[in-house]
């Protein structure tokens, strides 16, 4: 079909109109006239640009790849549209008014635009390391990835891939801060059975090789370390981390960093400040030097356990760790002024919206990687008494169409405090 692009909307669609309906199309921009080959979807039409009869002049030259769903965007036109697609989430999903949507700031750009994720995971095939197709389990050979890091891209152009035999995936985590590579293999049986893959590895400059076994949610089955290190460390914003290639960690640290001190800066100071969602600690960390008491609330042992390592070596005093999740905010001694949330892209559940009503919390930092969920959590809580203050999108990972939402809530009133429910700390 040709077919004329009105906008771009989440997932880097453009957005066409016709008589049968809306058509949303991969690889077009706004004003743009396309022919597409569009198939029937779940109630709108899904097509693929196939040819570009109109150009928009923020047409790119672009990889075609899985990853890079924006890349034919120039990066000021991707800066700008992401802005619109936390615009767009406020007004209709959070249903909030005409100047609230308009003061939301301009995009954060990243500090790299190419070579900026310190993550990769592919496919181990006979014909080499390979993507996964989008909506598809056939793989899709890598030649290069202009995403990656130049350590992990270093490691792949000497990798044999035909000495990992046995391994399903690799998975490789590198540190622009220091250089380093940390991989973890992917695949059944025991850590002896990969002494070849791990030497392989070694000898291409990684400094610690993993094995995780096949399941269904990614190593949700545990990790052995087979050789070398488990962990390097990362820069993110005005603290280093931990990191591994298993372990949940922000995959742009430099562009991450400059949230986390944006999300400091809106917390302010207080005696206590709480980080749910916190991992690791990275934004508690940031919290720390204003607030008396940072505690840390998290259900991941690996990422708890990595970040009270990192206190310890750090020499950070008021930084704690504990094992939990928004209903420990009714306990006694969790009575902070301050909460920053960073929760996973399905947002706040209605219990962990309920506990943030019934919490001590005057303020409320909510970083997000989803605006559609971030707008349907800030709707409920403004609808709930809670004021929307600054909104700021920040990406984290150029080219693609995800932007990060970097916000602060605040209420004057507090609710009648709800009796504390009983919890694992009682």
């Amino acid at each position: 079909m040709e077919l004329t692009i009105e906008k771009i909307v989440a997932g880097g669609l453009g957005l066409a109109r016709t008589e049968a309906g809306v058509v949303l199309v991969r690889g077009a921009l706004p004003g743009e006239t396309v022919q597409a080959e569009v198939r029937a979807g779940k109630g709108v039409n899904q097509g693929v640009t196939r040819e570009v009869l109109t150009p928009s002049p923020d047409r790119v030259e672009a990889p075609e790849l899985p990853t890079t769903d924006l890349a034919h965007a120039s990066y000021a036109a991707q800066l700008r549209y992401k802005r619109e697609f936390v615009q767009e989430a406020m007004r209709r999903i959070a249903k909030l008014s005409a100047a609230q949507v308009e003061a939301v700031g301009q995009t954060v750009p990243s500090p790299q635009q190419w070579a900026y994720r310190n993550t990769a995971q592919y496919l181990v095939t006979p014909e080499g390391l390979a993507y996964r197709e989008r909506r598809s389990n056939s793989a899709l050979s890598v030649d290069a990835d202009p995403l990656i890091m130049e350590s992990i891209a270093a490691v792949i152009r000497v990798l044999a891939v035909s000495r990992l035999e046995g391994v399903q995936e690799l998975s490789l985590r590198g540190s622009r801060w220091s250089g380093e590579v940390v991989a973890t293999l992917i695949g059944p049986g025991e850590p002896r059975s990969y002494l070849k893959a791990a030497d392989e590895l070694m000898d291409c400059g990684v400094v610690g090789v993993s094995l995780a076994a096949p399941a269904g949610r990614r190593f949700s089955a545990g990790v052995q370390l087979i050789s070398g290190e488990s962990e390097i460390l990362e820069q993110y914003g005005e603290v280093q981390v931990s990191v591994s290639a298993s372990g949940f960690a922000q995959i742009n640290p430099e562009a991450a960093g400059l949230a986390y001190v944006s999300a400091a800066r809106l917390a302010g100071n207080g005696p206590m400040a709480i980080d749910l969602y916190g991992g690791s600690g990275a934004i508690g960390r940031h919290l720390a030097p204003n607030f008396g008491r940072v505690v840390v609330l998290d259900t991941d042992f690996e990422a708890l356990a990595r970040g009270r390592h990192d206190v310890r070596t750090s020499g950070t005093r008021n930084v704690t760790f504990r094992d939990g999740d928004a209903a420990q905010l009714y306990h006694p001694s969790l009575q902070a002024g301050v909460i920053v949330i960073d929760p996973p892209r399905i947002g706040l559940s209605e219990m962990a919206r309920e506990a943030l009503q019934g919490s001590a919390a005057r303020k409320v930092v909510y970083v997000s990687c989803d605006p559609a969920t971030w707008a349907r959590d800030v709707g409920d809580l403004v609808k709930r008494g809670w004021t929307l203050g600054e909104v700021t999108p920040h990406d984290f990972y150029p080219q693609t169409s995800h932007v990060e939402v970097v916000s602060v809530l605040t209420r004057r009133e507090l609710p009648e405090r709800t009796q504390p429910q009983k919890t694992d700390m009682d």
